[in-house]
């Protein structure tokens, strides 16, 4: 097998949660910048990262960095690229995104032009031939610039990695899957400990946790644009990751996860979520407001995406439902409770300072992951043998 550099991009601020994740699969960091993280793997890693990444939104396969601050630069360097080791004569290829940050080279669009036409001047010349039907699998590239560094990558993954495919109906403000699996990951829940979203929508944080508790692999019921790639990838490597994901699901695994919302209507939309995830029989959801978020049991955990007025539009009420997120918390014992928000007064209106607090870019939204840390529960005692 080949080895190659892989690129996962993931949600500003949460770089260190997919880094975890990449060497929990074996794989070796080459490469952690802002917004992405990169690795070393064959063709098998680019199944396996596809298929069980849970935080990541896509995976590259990089074919090039280089500098380039002229037109004839980027062009010179594309076409230097051999991309007959990657693109067979009938692929379709096109530059799917282009960014650029700090470079003299700042318009994608000019940026999408001059690299297509750089790659159909290699292809020409290697396959002798001046038209390409572009028929075959698609190839669609990514490429980022950043302080004139240009980085290119073929995308592997196709649709985003946050869809896993489970969620067809949402809330107004729905939190993307691989953000709501790394916001999970920050914590210390493990499924022997309740969880509660009092403000569920769709379920996302509790289908995500569910799905980790139960080892569901996130990628394991879709299609990936690498599938099409017979030329560099054969299908039993495919298989054998998808039949690897099959053979670590434990639906038996014991949780008590629950999920409120206050439009019945969202709720349903949930539980039909959690079906098509294959967890509904792992999750409770129920029609409640925050105010009646009340549990015996101890050292649980709050998770949660509540209303924050930017996105909503209506800022009248949030120092109101904020502060009944505040007095619930402090009816339970020896809770947990973390808010993703862009609510900058949040700790005002819950009561208390929080003891972490991480800023986390949702899209291009600025927000904070507030953490509210309980007490952590006795270790149980072992039995020793005699």
């Amino acid at each position: 097998m080949n080895t190659y550099e892989l690129i996962a991009p993931c949600h500003f601020g949460l770089e260190a949660v997919l880094k975890n994740e990449i060497y929990d699969l074996g794989y070796e960091i080459s490469q952690v910048e802002d917004g992405r993280v990169t690795f070393i793997g064959d063709e098998e890693a680019i199944c396996r990262s596809n298929i069980f990444l849970r935080t990541t939104e896509r995976v590259l396969l990089q074919v090039a960095r280089f500098k380039a601050t002229t037109f004839d630069e980027l062009f010179e360097n594309i076409k230097a690229i051999p991309w007959e080791n990657y693109i067979p004569e009938d692929g379709k290829f096109w530059v799917a995104k282009a960014s650029s940050i700090k470079s003299k080279l700042f318009s994608p669009s000019d940026i999408q032009s001059i690299i297509k036409k750089a790659m159909v001047e290699r292809l020409k010349t290697t396959y002798e031939v001046d038209w390409f039907p572009e028929t075959g699998a698609n190839y669609p590239l990514r490429v980022f610039l950043m302080k004139d560094e240009v980085t290119v990558g073929i995308d592997t993954s196709g649709d985003s990695l946050h869809k896993r495919g489970y969620r067809l109906l949402t809330s107004m403000a729905p939190i993307t899957e691989t953000l709501a699996a790394a916001l999970v990951k920050l914590t210390p829940w493990r499924a022997d400990r309740i969880l509660v979203d009092p403000f569920c929508g769709g379920g996302t944080f509790l289908i995500e946790a569910a799905m980790m508790a139960a080892d569901i692999a996130p990628g394991m019921n879709r299609k990936f644009a690498a599938m099409e790639w017979k030329n560099l990838i054969q299908d039993q490597t495919w298989e054998n990751a998808f039949e690897e994901a099959r053979e670590l699901v434990n639906l038996d695994v014991e949780v008590n996860i629950q999920g409120y919302d206050v439009d019945n209507e969202i709720i349903k939309a949930a539980r039909d979520n959690a079906k098509r995830a294959g967890v509904e029989h792992m999750i409770h959801f129920q029609q409640r407001s925050v105010s009646e978020l009340n549990q015996p049991k101890k050292f649980g955990f709050i998770i949660t995406n509540p209303p924050y007025g930017e996105r909503m539009e209506e800022k009248s009420y949030i120092p109101e439902l904020y502060s009944e997120i505040g007095k619930s918390f402090k009816r339970l014992d020896s809770w947990s409770l973390y808010i993703i928000t862009a609510c900058e007064e949040t700790e005002k209106y819950i009561g208390r300072k929080a003891d972490k607090n991480r800023k986390i870019y949702n899209g291009m939204m600025k927000t904070y992951f507030y953490q509210f840390l309980g007490p952590k529960p006795p270790k149980k005692k072992r039995i020793s043998e005699e």
